[in-house]
């Protein structure tokens, strides 16, 4: 079946009935987490919602007033997921969320140029593709792609663009002999019905089921953002169309605008004064560097040289790092039963080190960890590790002078 939303792409409502209505669930994903829905599934007679497939996502809108989260095809019919049930038989009136229609429309359009354009000029055949969120890319059949390639690519597609060339949408019977003259990867096992062509008039026909622009104008303008390794040997071709070109541009003058504020020179001189700030940067963090381990080797000679030092050593500096840490357990090891050592943010999370005795390190390390929140790893009388709840230190403190405590005693 061929519907409504592919006979008219550009329609954004449409009056038709219910077929049927029955429960459902719908697995999704909200804020990275997993959620299932319990709702319905409804059939219309004919629908104005694009269900996913070649490709393209579903679209999203409203039945009536109730918002459909899902659109999937199975067979000739295309399935709505809701979460309000709709009486069989009753007249509906359907509204497509036309902003991610028109951008799918865009970008798949764009992908049927680019993937024709590429073919035609360098022989490089589109294996798949993928209508991201932000971003889309062509799968090429091809090792490498050059900036020279790229670059005339880009100019050629948006030169067809400007040549106002449409885009015509045929409808044959899946034995038409025509479609062999046709670019297609293929009808899916379950398709019904006849079968479309989207003709981009003297450049491509193409077999598809999604929905497209009438006119190469329509497109606005195509950004190739360049190439990245695929899989198989193949080049995945990254590339944006029409409104996201815009957004694009818009969202690279907001960050050129605050570079200039933080950086207070013109566009052009940002890459050169990031380049200074980096090479600062390094410096600093170079001397920081020299400055810790000099500060690690005076707290192990002070903690030397003082008569009155005890059994225990726990240390907390906020700046510090692993190799900090272990500066001053080298040096003091061998003067300590325990040497607790941490690093970062007080309250948070943060490194530790239990250095000393190999029998004190091997029986408090793993509960050094627990009490931290953290985990850690030791042998040769070290344990080390990450630590997320620094704020209770002063119960491994209370730990290791309770252990030293019981160790005394049994010496006496």
């Amino acid at each position: 079946m061929v519907f409504q939303c592919q006979k008219q792409s550009y329609l954004k409502e449409f009056e038709t009935t219910v077929v049927s209505c029955t429960p459902a669930e719908l697995n999704t994903a909200l804020h990275g987490k997993k959620e299932t829905l319990k709702g319905f599934n409804v059939i219309l007679e004919d629908t104005l919602l694009f269900p996913e497939g070649g490709g393209q996502p579903d679209d999203r809108g409203f039945i009536n007033d109730i918002p459909v989260l899902r659109v999937t095809r199975k067979g000739a019919e295309a399935i709505h997921f809701v979460q309000s049930p709709l009486e069989p038989l009753s007249k509906v009136q359907l509204k497509v969320n036309w902003e991610r229609r028109f951008d799918h429309m865009q970008q798949h359009s764009g992908q049927h140029l680019i993937s024709a354009i590429a073919d035609s000029m360098f022989g490089f055949k589109t294996t798949s593709w993928e209508l991201g969120q932000q971003r889309c890319f062509i799968e090429l059949d091809t090792l490498s792609m050059t900036d020279e390639q790229v670059q005339v690519l880009e100019e050629a597609v948006n030169e067809k663009i400007r040549e106002h060339i449409p885009v015509n949408v045929r409808v044959i019977p899946v034995d038409d002999p025509e479609i062999e003259q046709a670019r297609s990867q293929g009808l899916p096992e379950d398709h019904v019905g006849p079968v479309r062509i989207i003709d981009i008039v003297g450049i491509d026909e193409n077999m598809c089921c999604g929905t497209h622009v009438s006119n190469l104008s329509h497109l606005q303008a195509i950004k190739i953002l360049g190439t990245e390794k695929g899989k198989k040997k193949k080049i995945n071709l990254l590339f944006l169309v029409g409104n996201r070109v815009l957004k694009y541009a818009e969202k690279s003058l907001r960050v050129e605008k605050a570079l200039t504020s933080l950086l207070k020179n013109g566009p052009e001189q940002h890459v050169e004064a990031v380049d200074r700030l980096q090479k600062s940067v390094k410096l600093l963090q170079k001397n920081n560097l020299s400055l810790l381990r000099d500060l690690a080797l005076l707290t192990a000679k002070n903690f030397k040289s003082d008569p009155n030092k005890c059994k225990i050593l726990v240390l907390h500096r906020k700046e510090g790092d692993s190799e900090f840490m272990n500066i001053i357990a080298n040096e003091i090891v061998t003067e300590v039963i325990l040497l607790f050592l941490t690093v970062g943010d007080e309250k948070g999370a943060g490194l530790f080190l239990l250095a000393g005795q190999v029998d004190a390190v091997e029986a408090l390390g793993t509960k050094v960890a627990g009490i931290l929140d953290g985990k850690g790893a030791g042998k040769h009388g070290r344990y080390q590790g990450k630590a997320n709840k620094m704020s209770r230190r002063p119960e491994v403190e209370a730990l290791l002078q309770q252990y030293v405590l019981m160790k005394d005693k049994k010496e006496e």
